[in-house]
């Protein structure tokens, strides 16, 4: 029996949550990053409350040698985010989140065992840190610490808006589409939604070993459910 190897890529998400256009990049640029906008103006605020979200970030095994690599699950316990709502209109709404790569939980057994499958199989604790070793040195994590999702448009009507998102990731930014079930009260926001990122949108090269034999896919995925609670009168 060959021991299983694992792999974990560099990540988004992942992802999350106003918005702040770049100007055009001349030919063969990428535009910068976009900081995370504190300030979203006036309206209904709402603070997103970490421990009521909850944010799933699923990577995937790849090449040839798939079968002895490993899935990963990592989910985000800590984050900063906010939403604003400017009216009843729900294109005037905006958010903005932020959330660090070194803060991310990576394979809890009951992460793995939640989402069950070819995701379940038993790591050990220092192939969980080993794994996570890898991920932030493939994130340059000293040097691009966060993930920031700023809004950039919504369309639709509640309770089911789309959303143009800029996701900065690696000293880069990207224009993202994202669906989301938005549901509202005086007091409570409940946003769920999925995504999908592609590490080489924002010129990261996926992991890989032994010639591509094993290697980690460039799409990773990205599902949420994010509570925020009113923030004053």
């Amino acid at each position: 029996m060959h021991p299983k190897i694992s792999l974990c890529a560099p990540l988004l998400l992942a992802a999350a949550l106003c918005a702040c256009q770049s100007n055009a990049p001349r030919e063969g640029q990428r535009p910068p990053a976009q900081p995370y906008r504190e300030n979203l103006g006036s309206g209904t605020l709402y603070m997103l409350d970490p421990s009521a979200s909850k944010t799933l970030i699923y990577v995937f095994r790849g090449g040839a040698a798939a079968s002895r690599g490993h899935n990963h699950v990592l989910n985000a316990p800590s984050f900063e985010g906010r939403v604003l709502l400017a009216g009843e209109e729900a294109a005037k709404a905006s958010f903005s989140l932020c959330f660090r790569f070194d803060q991310l939980q990576l394979d809890w057994d009951a992460l793995r065992s939640s989402v069950g499958g070819n995701f379940s199989t038993p790591r050990s604790e220092q192939d969980i840190a080993d794994t996570r070793r890898n991920m932030l040195k493939s994130l340059d994590a000293g040097q691009y610490p966060e993930l920031v999702i700023n809004s950039v448009r919504i369309a639709g009507d509640w309770p089911v808006l789309i959303a143009d998102v800029d996701v900065s990731l690696h000293g880069v930014s990207h224009r993202q589409t994202v669906m989301l079930k938005v549901q509202h009260s005086d007091d409570q926001l409940v946003a769920d939604g999925q995504l999908v990122l592609r590490q080489s949108d924002f010129g990261i090269k996926p992991l890989s070993v032994l010639g591509g034999l094993l290697a980690v896919q460039d799409e990773i995925a990205v599902e949420f459910e994010l509570v925020g609670n009113r923030i004053g009168n």
